[in-house]
């Protein structure tokens, strides 16, 4: 990854949204990311959803990606296809350890390109929610959505090591405290508590920037 990265502008391009919701009666929460590419839908479309190009911007992905298929993201998440409208709008399930949430991406034309929107419908763990917030699954929807950008503007292929040792750069901290940031915004206008959502912030920022212990 680039390490000639502008964290406030890069952070800006994203808009977040926190909504509640419920699936089968039982109660989610919504994390929605949005952010328009200067691209056509069709190349969008292709990114996000090639097995060739997915791992470039974001991680190798093994598995059957058409519809009922199962995926695997090397060392992340997997599940299953639910649905697939190319090149409109996608659904999976987003299964890691024994929590299962769902992910649903919609892209859209827009003035100059193509707008993707990210939507990461998740249970409510009351305690968890508590401790991080959104942020804990936005920050790397954040950090998702700028490799994906990296990707299109240049056609580069992202090195995980490179991306790691700048997520800890002074560039990549800056990043995930205006990511962090605004998702706690975004959870205080859903009408979380102010105070506890700036706590959870602080957490989620850690979370994202403190070096693993070797």
């Amino acid at each position: 990854m680039p390490t000639l990265i502008d964290p406030v502008a890069t952070a800006g391009l994203v808009t977040r949204e926190v909504r509640d919701s419920s699936r089968d009666g039982v109660p989610t929460k919504v994390a929605v990311a949005r952010r328009t590419y200067t691209t056509e839908r069709a190349d969008l479309w292709e990114a996000v959803t090639s097995p060739d190009r997915i791992p470039r911007w974001f991680m190798p992905v093994s598995g059957d990606l058409s519809v009922g298929g199962r995926y695997q993201l090397e060392g992340n998440a997997g599940g299953t296809v639910e649905r697939c409208a190319a090149p409109e709008e996608f659904a999976v399930t987003w299964e890691f350890g024994d929590t299962v949430s769902w992910l649903t991406v919609h892209l859209t034309p827009a003035d100059g390109g193509t707008t993707l929107e990210l939507q990461h419908e998740s249970p409510v763990d009351p305690d968890f929610w508590a401790q991080y917030g959104p942020g804990a699954v936005g920050v790397g929807w954040d950090l998702g959505l700028m490799g994906l950008g990296l990707h299109l503007a240049g056609g580069a292929t992202m090195d995980p090591a490179e991306a790691e040792a700048w997520s800890l750069s002074p560039e990549g901290v800056e990043f995930a405290r205006l990511a962090s940031t605004g998702w706690a915004d975004a959870a205080v206008v859903a009408g979380d508590d102010p105070a506890e959502a700036q706590a959870a912030r602080e957490r989620t920022l850690a979370f994202y920037t403190t070096q693993p212990e070797a």
